[in-house]
């Protein structure tokens, strides 16, 4: 990694940086089984980013829509108090969607670690199966 692109990200983008390239130097060391593995990380971190992101955008427009509502409580008129009955539905609304997006997130991210963990057992129990026939055919 070069200092232009150390400096110009942040503590977190670097780290995450750093790992990718290490994870990239497992790749090239042991074959098909990180190959597969770094795929999984691929698709967990875009399904997290995504879904991260998604939360972030609902949030951004609760903090939008809790300002108005201040901003309409604030002005003590009687129609825009009342317009704030629809605000407060609106943000209920996003946080639904945020428990929903969470509770999805939370299910395909036991089912991707799930899923990893079952292949990791294949092999190595199939490692061990072709070690064993190996062993057996050499002596």
């Amino acid at each position: 990694m070069d200092d232009e692109t150390t400096t110009s990200t942040s503590p977190k983008t670097r780290k995450r940086n750093i790992n990718n390239n290490n994870n990239n130097k497992r790749l090239k060391t042991n074959g098909d089984e990180e190959d597969e593995e770094e795929c999984g990380d691929v698709e967990v971190w875009d399904s997290l980013s995504r879904s991260f992101k998604q939360v972030q955008t609902l949030l951004d427009k609760n903090r939008e829509l809790i300002r108005r509502a201040n901003e309409n409580h604030q002005s003590r008129i009687s129609d825009n108090i009342a317009s704030n009955v629809s605000l407060i539905s609106e943000i209920n609304g996003n946080i639904s969607k945020i428990v929903s997006i969470y509770s999805d997130l939370s299910l395909n991210f036991a089912g991707m670690v799930s899923q990893r963990r079952q292949r990791r057992t294949t092999m190595t129990k199939t490692n061990n199966n072709s070690n064993g026939h190996v062993e057996s055919s050499v002596s």
